[in-house]
Parts: structure tokens; sequence; C-alpha cells
């Protein structure tokens, strides 16, 4: 260097001795100038590819390692890339190894003049080596010119130049004239390649390919090879799954044969590093030996690889060398994790000795083995049937919670969370919560959020589960998050059974009693007493006023969040107990001047909450909430989710549902009648004697009507009286005739005109015209039945539905297509929310109006769409849709405004319900009154073809398909009958957290003679009763 590069070492030099770092910059500024002025004269001609072609070798090489080194400084370094190209182009090793470098660290994939030098790095990667016999001084060395290609090929990674390159990579990789060197290169820099374009190579065609490559005798080509496997592989497993017999092969003659060069000896062990990669490639194949008969299967690979990982797990020992100690407990850990990667599949002997195996390591005294011990316990552990033995060790594993190393504690807390069930919970918890008293500040957050899970998911009584989670506030209240102590709040108002809401607000009272508690105990204890202190009030010493008392006294010592929750427990307490209100008055009428908003907000609704509404109003404003809503995964759960990762064996752990959260999921179920329509009422036995319906069939009561039910031919009035979805269209219709201030709809043609003369500056506002309105019903009652459709169309305008329901909740996409030939502005959807439909609204920006701001809307090009979603679950039985309106203005100056309504009705979440003839009679005549039946009689259109077998075809289909009742075959004595069951779902949940839902039967009966169709309904619900009726009378109306 010192003879090749005196200047280099010079500026070395100086930089190292400068004294400052503005020294340093000034050195580095001056030295920069001197080289750009040297590539770059002023009366020197530069080459065609830039480059100064005055400069010597030498020179050209000392001003490229400058650069270098300067940019490895941190240095922005912005120019001299055509001479580093330059160096990469020449036929000099020297010279081309500097280039490399220099273009591996100045230069990116993304540069526009890497496509320059493209062909220079395929040439330096294909050409053959040269013979050993014809090598001349100064000839390029190959071998060596292809791994630097490769080494910059991979540092550089431009999605271009991988492009551009990667097949001649793979070519040399697959080369039989390729030496082991360039061979481990290529291995490796595919293996960069394809981390960045994950897609480059095609398993199924290569695979052979690393087969044979896999036959290599070079363990440092195997190595090499096995990580560009392992890469692959976790992108498209089962396209390598072919080569799994090559790596238990090669596994074999490392460990059972200890074949291994001299120089991969690694303390005697051979060459671990790839034995734990080999290890790794086979954990993606959990499934590898399900299926295989091992003790017959002797001299296949599976009864090969079971002999390999049994030799590792038994002749692997504590050694005196740490340096060989830890390369055979890295292979030991690898191959227990292949037995986790196996599971129930790996044979039970071989899981036991693991299991003991890592029991003698969580006791020994060195951290790192210990650490590994207890991470892998934790893992083979979660499989089922090696819990039993992971218990074995419970007290080693609770001396490992004091280590002093607080990564082996945290893993051991981990252990104890997998090993933990409803045997052991009590223990393992009061264990953790002794320790919590003494563990430090940086594991109590994961210890406390860890205890209330297994304590919430092994509480055989959920008293103890209360208790223990008063006992974590009590010890670390700092460490106990919103989400534990809402948790809390949730089990104790969804589990009304036995005392335990009456136990949680009596030992509340208590814990909050002293002067003296955590804030986080005010807060549950306010919660808790504000909806269920009345079930302790009639014991001594906690009556309403003693409670209001106890939890006043912390007023002034909490902050204000928990000052809004105790606001709300004495609007209760004053609710309830007369003797509260006056103690409650006071403090509601100094907290409206609070400088807190909630606070100010709550005590001024409270306070004017009895002089604003009745007193019965107030009681409902007032009663303890409703059940919370059970989710899939609980606040806890989400939270260690979010702190562990979903690769944590407590996060999967805790995933999975334990036996006694099973039993109580059993127990809510069975509080639930198998029937759905049973649930509601339990109906009377049918009585014995009574083989036929009460009910007269229809053809007879054309000749003999009742005086109290007149038969068909008496209501041929009935016949033009509209249905409840008609008088909708005819109120819309009705709207059309108002002046446009006072409804938006079309004013009438003549007044249309006038505005149109007078050149008023009002816009003019077009409605739905009086001829569309029929379509508008015929498209509105189809869709009530069908799952897709268009709602409404006109010349500018297309808005089409589609809808799906699953229970109580139902997904609707609204699509509004301009038909027009120009945009459509301002364009506006106001969608109506009842109070019996929860809804989610996401759509176009600015497309909602949602009344709350005055929205300019968004514009809706030509023959594009604004598309609506809706997300929507209904609370309670509902006979009218909720309304659309929609608005927009068109290039000319015209408004228009189109009230319309969603085709959401309640048959759309109905579930069917098969019942046999004897339980659906028996449930019809239990649904008898004027509250719960509704009837009507309906003339089909004189033009029809009549009443046939085909439109009862038709009529039969509308009932299962459209109005998703069941079939109730055999009921009817008569063809000309169809009789269905369902049930209408809601989201609201009872006092006792179960769903609401209403039984719904439904009969129609044909007289062909009279060609007229008698509808009726039967249901616990009046609304149920006559939506139902409603809607299928428009629906078989049109079938017709």
């Amino acid at each position: 260097m010192s003879t090749q590069a005196r200047g280099l070492n010079n500026f070395i030099s100086d930089l190292r001795n400068a004294k400052s770092k503005e020294e340093e910059s000034n050195r580095v500024e001056v030295e920069l100038a001197k080289i750009r002025k040297k590539f770059n004269p002023g009366d020197a001609k530069l080459a065609a590819d830039g480059s100064n072609p005055s400069l010597s070798s030498y020179q050209r090489k000392k001003y490229v390692w400058k650069l270098v080194y300067i940019h490895v400084l941190g240095y922005d370094v912005d120019f001299g890339h055509a001479e580093v190209l330059a160096l990469v182009r020449s036929k000099k090793y020297n010279e081309k190894s500097v280039g490399y470098v220099a273009l591996s660290l100045l230069l990116r994939g993304s540069d526009p003049v890497m496509g320059t030098i493209v062909s220079t790095m395929k040439k330096d990667l294909t050409t053959a080596p040269l013979a050993s016999g014809k090598k001349k001084k100064g000839a390029v060395k190959n071998d060596a010119v292809q791994c630097l290609t490769l080494c910059s090929l991979a540092n550089i990674s431009g999605l271009e130049l991988i492009q551009a390159m990667h097949v001649e990579v793979q070519h040399v990789l697959v080369s039989k004239n390729s030496t082991e060197q360039v061979k481990k290169k290529s291995a490796l820099c595919l293996l960069r390649l394809t981390r960045t374009s994950p897609n480059l190579v095609s398993g199924r065609e290569f695979a052979p390919h690393i087969g044979e490559l896999l036959q290599d005798k070079h363990l440092g080509v195997l190595t090499s090879l096995m990580s560009l496997l392992n890469g692959l592989a976790s992108q498209h497993a089962t396209d390598y799954e072919s080569l799994i017999p090559h790596v238990v092969h090669i596994l074999s003659l490392l460990v059972m044969k200890k074949q291994c060069a001299r120089e991969y000896l690694y303390y005697k062990t051979p060459s671990p590093w790839l034995q734990i990669k080999l290890l790794k490639f086979l954990q993606q194949y959990p499934n590898a030996v399900e299926g295989h008969d091992i003790g017959m299967d002797a001299s296949g690979y599976v009864s090969q690889l079971i002999n390999v990982v049994s030799k590792i797990l038994m002749e692997t020992d504590v050694s005196e060398s740490i340096n060989k100690s830890n390369a055979d407990h890295a292979v030991l850990f690898e191959s227990v994790n292949l037995i986790v990667a196996w599971g129930t599949t790996c044979p039970v002997t071989m899981r036991e000795g693991a299991m003991k195996l890592l029991g003698k390591f969580i006791s020994v005294r060195e951290p790192n083995i210990r650490y590994l011990g207890l991470m892998t316990m934790a893992k083979l552990a979660q499989i089922e049937g090696s819990v039993e033995g992971a218990k074995k060790h419970q007290a080693t594993v609770l001396v490992s919670l004091k280590d002093a190393d607080i990564s082996v504690r945290r893993r051991a807390l981990d252990l104890l969370f997998v090993i933990c069930d409803t045997d052991n919970a009590e223990r393992i918890v009061d264990e953790l919560v002794a320790h919590l008293v003494v563990a430090d500040a940086s594991i109590r957050e994961e210890m406390v959020l860890k205890i209330a899970i297994l304590a919430e998911k092994y509480a055989t009584d959920l008293r103890w589960y209360v208790d223990t989670i008063l006992k974590l506030i009590s010890i670390s209240g700092d460490y106990v998050s919103d989400s534990i102590w809402h948790r809390v709040v949730q089990i104790v108002t969804n589990h009304p059974q036995g005392d335990l809401q009456g136990y949680a607000a009596a030992t509340l009272f208590v814990s909050v009693s002293p002067h003296r508690c955590h804030e986080t105990t005010v807060s549950v204890a306010a919660y808790v007493l504000g909806e269920f202190g009345f079930l302790i009030a009639e014991r001594p010493g906690m009556s309403g006023e003693e409670q209001f008392h106890v939890l006043h006294q912390h007023w002034f010592n909490v902050d204000t969040k928990t000052r809004a929750i105790l606001i709300s427990t004495y609007a209760k307490l004053a609710n309830l107990y007369e003797e509260c209100r006056p103690l409650v008055a006071p403090i509601f009428a100094r907290s409206k001047n609070s400088s807190d908003v909630e606070v100010q907000q709550r005590c001024a609704e409270y306070a004017s909450m009895r002089e604003a509404f009745s007193p019965e109003a107030v009681e409902d404003l007032l009663r303890e909430m409703p059940p919370f809503e059970d989710k899939r995964r609980s606040a806890l759960e989400l939270r260690l989710l979010e702190t562990e990762g979903e690769d944590s064996a407590a996060v999967t752990k805790a995933s999975m549902p334990s036996e006694v959260e099973q039993q109580r999921a059993l127990q809510s179920a069975q509080m639930l009648s198998n029937s759905p329509i049973e649930e509601e009422e339990e109906m009377p036995p049918i009585d014995e004697q009574e083989d036929e319906p009460d009910m007269e069939p229809i053809d007879e009561q054309e000749d003999e009507p009742d005086e109290d039910e007149p038969g068909m031919e008496e209501e041929d009035e009935q016949e033009d009286e509209p249905d409840e979805e008609e008088e909708e269209f005819d109120d819309q219709e009705e709207s059309q005739e108002q002046a446009p201030d006072a409804g938006g709809g079309e004013p009438p043609e003549d007044k249309k005109e006038d505005v149109v003369e007078n050149g008023s500056a009002n816009p003019v506002v077009v409605g739905i015209p009086k001829e569309l309105i029929p379509a508008m019903r015929k498209a509105f009652s189809n869709l009530c039945t069908s799952p897709s459709g268009v709602l409404f169309e006109n010349s500018l305008l297309q808005v089409g539905v589609k809808h799906e329901y699953v229970g109580a909740q139902g997904r609707i996409s609204v699509f509004f297509g301009n038909l027009h030939s120009s945009s459509l502005q301002n364009f506006k959807v106001k969608i109506d929310q009842p109070d019996h439909l929860r809804m989610q609204m996401q759509g176009t920006q600015d497309l909602l109006d949602d009344g709350e701001y005055d929205s300019a809307g968004c514009t809706v090009a030509a023959k594009t769409q604004a598309k609506l979603l809706i997300l929507v679950e209904v609370t309670a039985p509902f006979d009218d849709a909720p309304s659309m309106r929609i608005s927009f203005e068109t290039e000319e100056g015209e408004r228009h405004d189109y009230p319309l309504r969603l085709p959401l009705v309640a048959t759309c979440f109905m579930e069917p319900v098969n019942l046999d003839p004897g339980a659906f009679m028996q449930r019809w005549k239990s649904l008898e009154g004027p509250d719960r039946e509704c009837q009507e009689v309906m003339k089909i259109p004189p033009n029809s073809s009549g009443i046939d077998e085909a439109y009862m075809d038709r009529v039969s289909k509308i009932i299962v398909d459209g109005l998703k009742f069941g079939r109730c075959q055999g009921v009817d004595p008569t063809p000309w009958t169809v009789s269905g069951a369902a049930t209408f779902r809601t989201g609201a949940q009872d006092a006792n957290g179960n769903n609401i839902n209403v039984g719904c039967l439904v009969r129609v009966e044909a007289n062909p003679k009279a060609n007229a169709f008698r509808i009726t309904t039967r249901t616990l619900h009046p609304l149920c009763s006559k939506a139902i009726k409603n809607v299928s009378l428009v629906s078989i109306k049109l079938a017709a």
C-alpha cells in the first residue's frame, strides 16, 4: 500500500490526525475539490464514457480509493462514477477489483449509469476461468472476477439490474465449470436477489438443480446452498419438498458418520452451522413424518431422520469448553424446534426425551443455556400431551423467575403462562402475585397482564378472579392498564348468574372504604357500585348513602377521567335513593363550571335531566347498562399480541380457549332453546284430539264466509288498497308536487317553466317523474327478495344495490353510476339511520351527507361510479325501510333531488327453521291473538294467467329463497297452501346476555277459482307480522 498509494496513505493520516470535526471536514472538502479537478479538467477532452483518459492507472485507482474512504466516513460523494465504471471495464485484475469495490459502495441499482455496465458484468460473470497452464502475467483471474461481480451485484440489487442478471447468476451456480468459491458466492448472491424480488426463481424448475448441487462434497458449498434453500423454501415451501431426502442424507452423514473435512470441524463438532441450516429447512415441513410407519420403514429417510434427531438429543451434554457447548447446544435446540414443528406427529418417546433434557438445561448455571431451555420448553409444552412433562419442572421454573437476568425472568414467566391449566392455575397465579411484590419495574407490566389473563381463563369461581385483580391493583396499581379493569367490569356485567355481581359490589365497597387506595380501585368501584350497588344496599353499613360517601371521599384525589365515572355513578345513586339527591345536587352545581369538558358536560346534563324528561324516561336512561358484546379476542389478548407478536408461545396459549371458558360458553348456550322459535316463548302442548288445523280451507270459506273474517269474494275492495311499500312510493310521488324549497321534489310543469323563463338565480330542482314511480316500486320490491339489482335508473343516473346478510348483520353496497355525458357535481347521499338499525357507512370521499356540516359533495365524472358501503345490524323489529335521498347538480344548472328507499326490510334478517307438521301447528296455535297475527286477502291482476301449479312453485320459491323461511312440508292437505317458519335475528341482548330473536310463521293460501291469495303471518311481535305480510303481498303479486 505504501509503495503503490502513498497519496492515499498521507490522506488517511491527515484525517486521523485532525483535532476537530471542522478540521477533518475542511481536509475532505479540499481533497474532493482536487479529485473533481483531476477527473474533469477544463482543458482536456473526456472519453466517450465520461472518464479522463489522461489519468494513469495508479492515479485513477488512488483517487477512487480516496472517494471510497470519504464515503465510508459518512460524507456525500456524488461524482466520479465514470472513473469507477472505467476501472470495472478494465482487463487488469487490480483495476477491476478497485472498480467493483467502489461500484458496490458508491452506486445504487437505480442510478442511470448502471445500464451501461450490465454487459460488462455479464461478460465478467459468464466467461469461463482460464486454464491453469495458460495464465499470463497481468491476465484477469476469472474466478476471482466472478466473485467480485457476484458481491457487487448482491450489494447493489436494483430491480432493473436483478432482472437483467438473475439468469446468469443461476447459470453460474449450476454450472459444472464453476469453482467452489464461485458457487458459494453465487448462492448467497441469488439469496439476496430473491429477498429483493421474491418471485424471481421458479421453484418447480429450479428444485432439480438444487438437488444436484446438494450432492456436492464441499461443505462450504453446501452451507451457502442451504442458506439459499431456506430462503426459497420460506417463500414457496411446497416447491422444494422433494429435496427433504437429500437434506436428511447430508444431516445423517454429519451426525451419524461424522463425515466432515478437518477444516470444517469446530471443537470436534462436524460443521455445526450446516447442521443448523439443515434442521431449519426441515422445520418448514411439519408433516414430513406424518403417515409414515417408522418401525417398518427402517430404510426410508423418515426413520433415518428420527435416528439422527434421537442421537442429537441423547449425546448432547454440557461441555467444559464454552465454544463447544455453544455449538452443540445450538444444534440441540434446533432439533427440539424440529420436534415442536412436528407436533403430535412426532413419536411420544422423542417428545418426552426432549422435555427431560430441557429440564436438565433449565437448572444449569449458564444463563444462555437456561434462557434457551426455558424458551424451547415453552414451545414444546404447547404440543398436545406435552404440558404434563413441563409441569414436573414447575418448581425449577419458579426459581428462574427470581433470576438476576431479566431475559431469563421473562422466559420463565412465559413458560409458567404456557403450563398453567385448571389444576395448577390458583397456585401459579398466587405465586406470581406473591412475586409481583418484589419484582422490578421492568417486568411488572408484563406480569400483571399475564396474571389477569390466566385468572380469567382458569377461574372456576369468578369471585376468585375479582379478588385476584383487586390484589393486582393494590400491589401494582400503576401497572394495571385500563383494559384490565375494563375486562373486570365486562365479566361482572355479563355474568348475572349466582351472586357474582353482589359479591363484586360488596368487595369493591370494602376496598374503596379506606381513605387511601389506588385510583384504579376507585374507577372499578365507581362503575360496579353504580350498576350493582342496589344489590347490597340492604346490608348493614352499605346503604346508598354510605356508597356515596365512600366514593366521594376520593373526589379530590383522582383525575378528571375517574371523576367522569364518579359523576355517572352519583347520578345513578341519586336516581335510586332519595337520600342521595341532596348530596349529589351541590356537586353537579359546582362542577358545571369545571375546566374539563367531559366533567362539565356530564354534570350539566345529569342536573337538567329531571327537568327535561319525565320520571319514567329518567328511569330508563339511568338503568343498568346492558351486557357487553363478547368478542373473539378480549382486549387483554390483543394487548399481549401487540407486545409480543404472533410467534410468542404466550400469545398462542392465550388464543386457545380453556376448559373453563368452554364450560362457561356451554352454560350460556344451554340457556337458549334448540329451536329458534322456542327461544321466545314456551309453546303449549297441542291437544291430542285435534288432528286437523283449526283453520278452515280457503275454498270452504269462500262458500261459507265467517262474519268475523270475510271471504275473498267479499274483499274485492282490498285489491285496490296499497300495501305499505306502495304507500311509501305514493308519498314520494306526492312529494314531487311540493315546491322546490319545501321538499326538494320536482315542481309542477307550469312552475318549472316559470322558473326557467324568469331566469331565477335559484337552480332548477328536478325530482322523480311520476311515470318512473311504478318501475321504482317494482325494482324496490324485487330487491327486497333478491341479492342484487337496479334500484333506480333514468337518463342521468343508475343506482345499483348488492346486499347480503348473516344473522342480524348485513353488508349493503350501493353504486351510483353516471349515465350522462358530463359530470354530476355536488353529488351527495343522505341515509336515514333509524333507532332499530346500527349503521356504519364508508364511501367515496365527500359522498355522504351526515348533516353535521355543510358538505360540498363529490363529483361523479361521466361514465364512472361513486360507491357506498353500509354495514348494518338490526336491534329491534321494524316494518319500514330506511330512506335514502340523492341530490346532485348537472352542468346545465339543474339540481336533482331523488327520495328513494333502501331495500332493507325485516325479511332480510330471517333464518329458516324446518319444523315437522305437528310442531308447526303447535306453534301456530300458541301465536293466536290480534297483536301477533296479521292477515290480508289479495286478488291477482285479471290479465294474469291465473293460479296454477307453476304459480304455486313460484310462490314457494318466494317464501323459501326470498323471505328466507323454511318450508314446512306436510302441514297442508292441499297443494294450494304454502307454510313456512323462520327466526328474525337481532343484535340486541336481554338481561342474561342472550340475543333477542323473534319466532315467525307464515301461511299462504290460494283460491284458484277466485284468483286470490290469503297471506297470514303470526309472530311474537306485531311489527314483524306486518313486515312479513307486506313483503309477501308485493312479491306474490309480482310473480303473477
